[in-house]
């Protein structure tokens, strides 16, 4: 499985950005998409993720109804789309793919992205 982000950028605060990834390879087998972000010198913190079958979505409450995570099967591809945005949204945003286990741990994602910047300047 293959990954690859795009849509990160300079935006100011209560801007909008949409990040996109896109999936190739064996996605069929795919459990659960999420987007991940990562400040300089933090770990990495779960953001939103989206069951591949059925489309149930989990948020961490500090983007709850600001960002939105959707997913197009047909285009193997899951969005983020971030609604007024903070500064403290500033991050690499990372795609990845779990095949089991909680959505929420890092540890059960087996395929990640590059990773796209994401700033949000005040």
């Amino acid at each position: 499985v293959q990954l690859v982000e795009s849509g990160g950028g300079l935006v100011q605060a209560g801007g909008s950005l949409r990040l996109s990834c896109v999936a190739s390879g064996r996605t069929f087998s795919s459990y659960v998409m999420a987007w991940f972000r990562q400040a300089p010198g933090k770990e990495r913190e779960f953001v939103a993720a989206i069951m591949w079958i059925g489309g149930r979505t989990y948020y961490a409450d500090s983007v709850k109804g600001r960002f939105t995570i959707s997913r197009d099967n047909a285009k193997n591809t899951v969005y983020l789309q971030m609604n007024s945005l903070k500064p403290e949204d500033t991050a690499v945003y990372y795609c990845g793919r779990a095949g089991s286990g909680s959505y929420y741990f890092r540890s059960s994602y087996d395929y990640w992205g590059q990773g796209t910047q994401v700033t949000v300047s005040s």
